[in-house]
């Protein structure tokens, strides 16, 4: 491994010139730095991260508090986490990655040990655990994900509320006056998951104001488990002709057992998705609907945590606006006489 005496010797400068260079503590001329710069480059020096944190008394980490549990769509989660690892290269940091469901402890020990410099969470509860530690400590936290009481935080989320109205909008356009709702696992709703309890909480007002009959059932997912919700479905509400699906592990058993039963997407049923766009135009059925933007999320998570730790961040909440696309799966609503 090259080390600094190297550089320095290869600069033609002093070992402390090439630290102040790295360090940003002194000023440097312009030449000399570029000069040091070149070395660095040409070498392909690295500086040593334990040393450049004792330095600094920044680790230069980012913890990235991300569960992953059984009734979540890990795809959504790694493709978040893939774009908070890449924006936070950009600003020159690391990600830790912290994938347990240790809640409180996992942020004790991020906090009380100096192993980042901030934090970012994900899978965020309306009443969620994790928030007092963040809000009495001065290590600074963004959330992907929206808590009831968003004070002293920093947020950054879909509008999964306006998401659910917005695809209860399009259904009621075409006509729909019966639609189901086939949600996320029931372990979701149960633990007051922010985005799900959001999106529900969107679709239900904005049917009670349109005068759409609504009806919710949560789901695990998979052709076994969607046979018997969609049989309940249509047992309780046999005039359904609109579908909302917030469940990816859902959506292709659906439109299977759909065309088993002679149900047509969409001349007898219509079908909008909340899911990401690769979901919905590689089903069966190109689906219309509303996608994650997990990218986006991602990235704007990172950018306001690097401010907040460059000293010039304040606590806010971004909300994205959510963008509905329509594809083959919705229609019209069949006449009430056909």
């Amino acid at each position: 491994m090259v080390t600094l005496a190297e550089v320095a010797q290869h600069a033609g400068v002093s070992a402390s010139t090439v630290s102040y260079v790295l360090s940003g503590k002194r000023s440097i001329s312009a030449t000399t730095r570029q000069r040091v710069e070149r070395s660095i480059r040409e070498l392909g020096y690295h500086p040593n991260a334990g040393a450049r944190a004792l330095a600094s008394n920044r680790s230069n980490i980012i913890a990235l508090m991300i569960p992953l549990r059984t009734d979540i769509y890990v795809p959504v989660m790694m493709e978040i986490a893939i774009a908070v690892a890449t924006t936070a290269r950009t600003h020159g940091y690391d990600v830790l990655l912290l994938t347990g469901e240790e809640g409180p402890d996992a942020v004790r020990r991020v906090t009380g040990s100096g192993l980042a410099d901030g934090m970012i969470l994900m899978d965020v509860e309306l009443d969620d655990e994790r928030l007092p530690l963040l809000r009495a400590t001065d290590e600074p936290s963004v959330l992907i994900g929206l808590p009831a009481d968003t004070a002293g935080l920093t947020c950054v989320d879909l509008d999964f509320r306006a998401t659910g109205a917005l695809c209860v909008e399009h259904l009621a356009m075409l006509g729909h006056r019966d639609i189901a709702v086939i949600g996320e696992a029931p372990a979701v709703y149960e633990r007051h998951t922010g985005f799900a309890e959001r999106t529900l909480d969107g679709l239900r007002s904005r049917a009670r104001e349109l005068g759409i009959r609504l009806l919710h059932r949560p789901c695990e997912g998979g052709y076994g488990a969607m046979t018997v919700t969609l049989a309940r479905i249509l047992d309780e509400r046999p005039g359904t002709t609109g579908f909302v699906v917030q469940n990816e592990s859902a959506v292709e058993p659906l439109l299977a057992l759909l065309r088993q039963q002679g149900r047509a997407v969409p001349e007898d049923v219509s079908v909008v998705a909340i899911c990401p766009e690769q979901v919905a135009v590689q089903a069966s059925v190109r689906l219309t609907s509303v996608a994650i933007p997990a990218p986006e999320m991602g990235r704007q998570a990172v950018e306001r945590l690097v401010a907040k730790l460059d000293g010039h961040g304040s606590d806010e909440v971004v909300l994205l606006t959510p963008e509905l696309t329509v594809r083959a799966s919705t229609g019209p609503a069949p006449s009430a006489t056909s």
